[in-house]
């Protein structure tokens, strides 16, 4: 017998907490959650100011590492919670490794509330090397004294070059093992962590993916929940997303011979893709996460792995793979490729379809969306400077109506009206996207550049650590909190 279906949320408030304190008084670009503890890296200037999300005020800045505009950053996850790693990327075509160490466990809570000022530390790594760096003593941006002074420093301690532009964003795979960036260039580069231990910043190039045809805006790696190991295991478990100026999104994986590869290209926007988001809820039917992106056309699309082709074609590499043991190379490229160039055989190809799109919910760019790991709620924001909430009703069964969820689950807008249907899928609909609120100019006549969902730690929250919050990102240089209030 099928689960219970919760009821759906029918009404939504968005309703501000306090902005963070001191504003940045300049563009910022965006805000990213530590995994596990309460901090928030936010991205400005040519710095990164980490607030507090117990306090919503500043616990430390990090200076002097770069010398354009920060433009994102990226908590590296698995560390113990007395040390915390940074990496930011910047406009001056470079990312920067930082890193706090504390003694023991027992400074943690201290050191969330403590200052913390800057040290420069750091070596240059080359992209494509694995060797020794050069230390680099020509910084004219010294540390940040006029600052508290705290017992332990932040030290950026490496440089990743490469890119021969921007950097627009970074992300770690789950392991923390690798790192990608993106870039204005063109390109997605994979980083490797090799060093003997998590002190030993040693990182190597390991891909360099050059098949985007635009700026590369956006990376994302697939979580690390059961849906992701779901497929027969034909590839590593590590699966990344990238979203370009190019109108695609591509899904790379790493294939048997370690190199990585394009199994997917994502087409159907009609301007640039400027952000991606996994599901991280998992999903009941243990199916492999979806993934969500959002463009210049105003739209939010929903992309679906088909997992039966996928597995058929896991069945069809194997076989190829058995074949090439019994007879040789040349026979299986005849046999099982057909004359296919090695580079488009069927066994690297995946087939991913978009289920949805999220009703309309913005007039222009939608720079930044983030779906909720414990609600499953999406939140996108813009160049309209709008904050728009969005809510997946589950169909208790595949028999609904087409009147209830619409040809493919696409759900309504608040004037009832649904949005274009996206290309047909082989899936039955057994969901419908509702748009729940609209909050119109959030960071007043600015554009808010990015948001996320964070737990809350504030005094002011009913269950500390447990419910969550939005967290805006704005030209106005003020990174803003929000209060979610849902009701039936």
């Amino acid at each position: 017998m099928p689960s219970a279906v919760p009821p759906s949320i029918r009404t939504a408030e968005i309703l501000p907490i306090q902005p963070f304190r001191p504003d940045l008084h300049e563009r910022a670009w965006a805000s990213i959650p530590h995994p596990t503890l309460p901090l928030l890296a936010t991205a400005h200037a040519k710095s990164l100011t980490v607030f507090s999300l117990s306090t919503l005020s500043s616990h430390s800045s990090l200076t002097g590492g770069h010398t354009r505009s920060v433009r994102t950053a990226a908590w590296k996850p698995g560390l113990p919670p007395h040390k915390l790693c940074l990496v930011s990327g910047s406009f001056d075509a470079t990312a920067g490794l930082w890193r706090w160490d504390g003694d023991s466990a027992a400074e943690t809570d201290a050191v969330l509330e403590t200052e913390i000022t800057t040290a420069s530390n750091r070596k240059s790594r080359r992209g494509g090397g694995g060797g020794g760096g050069t230390t680099d003593d020509d910084d004219d941006d010294d540390d940040d004294t006029s600052r508290p002074a705290g017992d332990q420093d932040w030290e950026f301690t490496l440089v990743l070059e490469g890119h021969d532009s921007e950097v627009k964003c970074c992300a770690f795979a789950p392991s923390g093992a690798y790192l990608a960036t993106c870039s204005r260039d063109k390109s997605v580069w994979i980083w490797e962590d090799i060093g003997a231990s998590e002190a030993d910043d040693e990182w190597e190039t390991v891909a360099v993916l050059n098949e985007h045809e635009g700026d590369v805006k956006a990376v994302a790696w697939c979580p690390d929940v059961p849906g992701r190991n779901a497929l027969p295991r034909r590839y590593s478990p590590d699966v990344l997303a990238s979203a370009s100026y190019d109108n695609t999104v591509r899904i790379w994986r790493e294939d048997s011979d370690g190199e990585w590869v394009c199994v997917a290209v994502l087409e159907g926007h009609e301007g640039t893709v400027w952000a991606l988001e996994w599901e991280q809820k998992p999903r009941p039917d243990g199916r492999f996460p979806r993934l969500m992106s959002s463009s210049a056309d105003g739209t939010v699309r929903v992309w679906e792995l088909q997992q039966e082709e996928a597995e058929a074609a896991a069945a069809a590499a194997a076989a190829a793979a058995a074949e090439k043991d019994q007879h040789g190379d040349d026979h299986t490229s005849r046999i099982a490729l057909g004359g296919i160039p090695n580079t488009m055989r069927t066994s690297l190809r995946e087939d991913w379809t978009c289920t949805a799109i999220l009703p309309t919910g913005h007039d222009r760019d939608v720079y930044s969306l983030s779906w909720s790991k414990q609600t499953g709620l999406v939140a996108t924001t813009g160049r309209d400077g709008n904050i728009v909430l969005y809510q997946e009703r589950h169909s208790p069964n595949h028999g609904s109506s087409a009147a209830e969820s619409g040809p493919l689950g696409t759900g309504t807008d608040q004037s009832g009206t649904p949005p274009p249907p996206p290309p047909s899928s082989s899936s039955s609909p057994s969901s419908t996207w509702d748009l729940l609120t609209t909050l119109r100019n959030a960071h007043g006549p600015f554009e808010v550049n990015h948001i996320t969902w964070c737990r809350r730690y504030d005094a002011a929250a009913e269950r500390r650590g447990e419910e969550e919050m939005l967290v805006t990102t704005g030209d106005d240089g003020v990174v803003r909190s929000w209060q979610v209030r849902i009701g039936g």
